[in-house]
């Protein structure tokens, strides 16, 4: 990111009058029992997590009801919303359903109880899934079909798409159908989570007697069939109406479309497992069997249809949704794929990074040395991963110099180039470590491939530290430049972002390629820390979780406390996914009754209270979603006038703080932390579109002109 990709007048003159030496705070303030107690006796001074992550998800919701959007990206934002409370069944309301079934009864940090939450969550969902088909149905299907898109049911098709469909079924849907009876003989059929299902009521006339089977619609196929002239029909349709070639000689009554969520979140015993590696195979067998947390029936369904379900599936009458159908609109990302660019987003293309753009030669410039020149850092999506990061380890792979590569994967894509440069260095000789965090939820199986491929190719492979995830994201490039009277140099790279070049053109990120020597030595530490028994704690440019990133970052806003009492600027800018940690949340408060001024912008959970007289007054937040998946944590320090920032991968909750491996670097050089201190002036600039919290836990639109991420890619294209 340079200032050159910003808007004029969204960078602000940050470090005026700033003294040489930095301001003598030590001993760090600590607070004192007195005021310890002004936050803690605001007994509801924090807001439940799970609400507020449903708040998050209303958002996007509303994002799909925008009618100022492209038409398609507003139909890619019910699918990411059926997709968002998917999971949120499958993890949370799982965990939270597991906790009362074990008799934990501890309240929530919001003080609701498991019981009152889960009622307050089925409730809250089962308005949001009936607002999500309102928006589908009076809304978007009319306005798609405005636009030459229909979806459509069988009953609205003629003659002819009525044949092809029925082609289709014979040639290709029939083969792959298993209908599974259920009577004496046939015991109930295990539904797996997330699939789509079809009740089916039967009748032998010879006897008369009636009975249920169920046909699960094939998830290889596309969920809409396409009929022609770009008219669809859902896939269940076209199976329902041809349930006969199935059941020969049968009567069929009735047809119902159902869905079930399981509890899918893994729960691997590390401590007592000789092989992590055998010990998460086993369980991730386990979690297709895990129990149902939520039922969707069409609504429509029959009264004896429903209670057989309920009763086999073994799930209360609360956890059933009612709703018109069609379900599962996770599909809808099929439609929003269709080649109709004049009903999404206008096209998008990454650039280049400045100190990494080709200036006269055609080819690709030499990371190493432009990372030698300067820092740089990155801000994807509008900065391009390809030509920055994933170029960075391709020529580190290629280049003979190079001694040693250390990389962390979380996450990443098929077909990787990141795994392919690590395999060919590891076969050119080079001493490759991967740390590949296999526990990554969803991703298992995917990086348990990985992990394998790679060590088949030679390189060193770690699935971290026994009860930790990995989530930092770190690449560390060892290069003998001895040759240019250097010696050993290291290159390393600190992200907020996984290395999937795939989701790098979606997610916005930020990252620091530097040859910071002390950044290398602290980032050298923690992959010794990592892959052998080295437990040094201890870093000077990097905080690190579990052992110090919350530590770090309250001593930091005690800082800003002191330089408040003290007469000197003070203020505190905080960019997250989610703001959970009830620790940093009272340092925030503290902080704010110190009458700092506190912005924060949170993409999806935020359980801190803004605004509420005596305890956050000076505390806004806010949170801006969009065509980018809002991703990079920033936290920007005034620092009495000579601004701090870090950047990393831990957000502020439990998990991130005490049960995973976090990395935040204190970004080097004033022009880093001017660049993102002009960053975060665009985001909470008045006039920049956000939804705004209340005390209440509430959002609400501000009505600001400016989008964020139009801004920057309009800003983009200006640096070309």
């Amino acid at each position: 990111m340079t200032l050159d990709s910003l808007p004029p007048d969204a960078v602000a003159s940050h470090g005026e009058g700033i003294p040489d030496q930095p301001f003598d705070v030590e001993p760090p303030y600590e607070p004192d029992d007195e005021a310890l107690e002004a936050v803690e006796k605001y007994a509801d001074r924090f807001l439940d997590r799970e609400l507020s992550w449903l708040r998050f998800n209303q958002r996007v919701l509303e994002l799909a009801e925008d009618r100022q959007l492209p038409l398609l990206e507003r139909a890619r934002f019910l699918a990411i919303f059926t997709s968002n409370l998917d999971e949120f069944f499958m993890v949370r309301v799982a965990g939270l359903k597991r906790r009362m079934a074990a008799g934990l009864a501890v309240p929530a940090a919001s003080g609701l109880m498991p019981a009152e939450l889960l009622g307050e969550i089925l409730t809250a969902t089962r308005e949001l899934s009936e607002r999500q088909v309102r928006v589908f149905r009076d809304d978007i299907v009319p306005a798609l079909a405005d636009s030459g898109i229909e979806l459509v049911r069988w009953d609205d098709l003629d003659r002819e798409e009525q044949r092809t469909c029925k082609r289709l079924f014979k040639e290709r849907v029939f083969p792959v159908l298993t209908p599974l009876a259920v009577d004496p003989a046939h015991p109930f059929p295990y539904i797996s989570g997330l699939s789509l299902n079809l009740a089916v009521l039967i009748r032998n006339p010879k006897t008369g007697k009636e009975h249920f089977a169920r046909v699960k619609v094939p998830p290889i196929f596309s969920r809409f069939v396409p009929v022609g002239n770009q008219r669809f029909v859902p896939l269940e349709d076209v199976i329902g109406e041809h349930l006969k070639r199935l059941f020969p000689g049968m009567d069929v009554l009735e047809v119902h479309t159902f869905r079930v969520t399981r509890n899918e979140d893994l729960e691997v015993e590390e401590d007592d497992a000789e092989n992590i590696l055998a010990a998460l195979e086993k369980e991730l067998l386990r979690r297709r069997f895990g129990p149902p947390v939520r039922l969707e029936v069409e609504e429509s369904i029959a009264p004896q249809v429903l209670e057989l379900l309920i009763s086999e599936l073994g799930i209360s009458e609360e956890e059933v949704f009612r709703l018109e159908g069609p379900l599962d609109l996770r599909g809808l990302h099929d439609i929003a794929d269709l080649p109709r660019q004049e009903l999404k987003y206008p096209a998008f293309v990454p650039m280049t990074h400045p100190q990494l753009a080709e200036v006269e030669s055609s080819a690709p410039v030499d990371v190493f040395k432009a990372a030698r020149r300067h820092d740089v850092l990155l801000h994807h999506p509008y900065d391009s991963f390809a030509t920055s990061v994933q170029r960075f380890l391709e020529q580190a792979a290629a280049d003979p110099h190079v001694l040693a590569i250390k990389q962390t994967l979380y996450r990443t894509s098929g077909d990787s180039p990141i795994i392919d440069a690590l395999i060919d260095a590891a076969e050119s000789g080079k001493q490759v470590l991967v740390i590949v965090e296999i526990k990554a939820r969803f991703d298992e199986e995917a990086n348990i491939r990985w992990a394998r491929k790679l060590e088949q190719a030679g390189c060193h492979v770690v699935y971290g530290l026994v009860g930790l995830k990995t989530h930092c994201k770190l690449a560390m490039v060892v290069r003998d430049e001895a040759g240019h009277g250097a010696g050993i140099r290291r290159y390393t790279h600190i992200g907020t972002g996984n290395y999937n070049p795939k989701t790098s053109r979606m997610y916005e990120d930020l990252g620091l390629i530097t040859t910071d020597e002390r950044i290398g030595e602290d980032v050298a530490h923690l992959f010794n820390n990592l892959s052998g028994w080295s437990r040094n704690a201890s870093y000077n440019e990097l905080l690190v979780a579990p052992d110090s990133v919350r530590s770090g970052l309250i001593e930091q806003i005690h800082r800003e406390v002191a330089h408040r009492q003290a007469g000197r600027p003070a203020r505190i800018r905080i960019k997250a996914n989610s703001v959970v940690d009830e620790a940093v949340i009272d340092a925030l408060y503290l902080a704010s009754q110190a009458g700092v001024p506190v912005e924060m912008l949170v993409r999806g959970i935020c359980a801190l209270r803004p605004g509420v007289p005596g305890l956050s007054e000076t505390i806004t937040v806010r949170s801006v979603l969009g065509r980018f998946l809002e991703h990079s944590r920033i936290f920007w320090f005034e620092n009495g006038g000579r601004p701090v920032a870090w950047i990393g991968s831990a957000d502020m909750m439990h998990r991130n703080l005490d049960r995973r491996v976090e990395v935040l670097v204190r970004l080097p050089g004033d022009d880093n932390v001017t660049a993102i201190g002009g960053l975060l002036d665009l985001a909470f600039d008045d006039d920049t579109s956000a939804w705004v919290l209340d005390s209440d836990g509430l959002w609400a639109s501000n009505g600001g002109t400016t989008h964020l991420q139009e801004a920057l890619i309009e800003a983009q294209r200006r640096r070309r």
